[in-house]
């Protein structure tokens, strides 16, 4: 029989792995950490792809979900840094708007943030998302609407807070 090597076009399925490790636990030093130990065990487990249950991606994504809860267990402390907001212009206002989606996103339920990374960050289709997590694709579709209205009002409610507060005078 012949194999199938998953890992034969690494260099868009490291980018994409890496993509959706960054939306879940950061951009950064962890995220290549966690990347990497993703790689190490499909490299270790490659023999185990099976093509009928799904693309490399999926295959690979379910790895870095493990190596995810790992590094979130294994960590032993969360330390949040005040950003720093010294840049001035257009990459104070994008940095603020990135600190206040990963604040909202944050404040999520951790399926809704599974879904965002992986729909926004590892950039899969409804569909594809449905085979790493072994749901039907319209289920997958429905939370992932339901996930982003959430999202959408976590937003609405801290920019509302924010104009309340600067408006007081806190």
């Amino acid at each position: 029989m012949l194999r199938v090597d998953p890992l034969r076009n690494p260099e868009p399925l490291i980018r994409r792995v890496y993509a959706y490790v960054a939306y879940r636990i950061g951009d950064g030093p962890d995220a290549e950490d966690v990347t990497s130990d993703t790689f190490e065990r499909a490299l270790r487990y490659r023999r185990s792809y099976d093509p009928s249950r799904g693309e490399p991606v999926s295959w690979l994504l379910g790895i870095a979900r493990r190596c995810i809860s790992e590094f979130f267990t294994h960590r032993l402390e969360l330390v949040d840094k005040p950003p720093e907001t010294s840049a001035p212009g257009d990459l104070e206002d994008d940095t603020a708007r990135r600190l206040q989606l990963a604040a909202a996103m944050s404040r999520l339920g951790e399926r809704d943030r599974e879904l965002i990374a992986f729909k926004y960050g590892a950039d899969l289709t409804a569909r594809q998302i449905a085979q790493v997590l072994g749901l039907k694709t319209n289920a997958v579709e429905v939370a992932l609407h339901r996930a982003l209205g959430r999202l959408r009002e976590e937003l609405v409610d801290s920019k509302s807070s924010a104009s309340s507060a600067a408006a007081t005078g806190r």
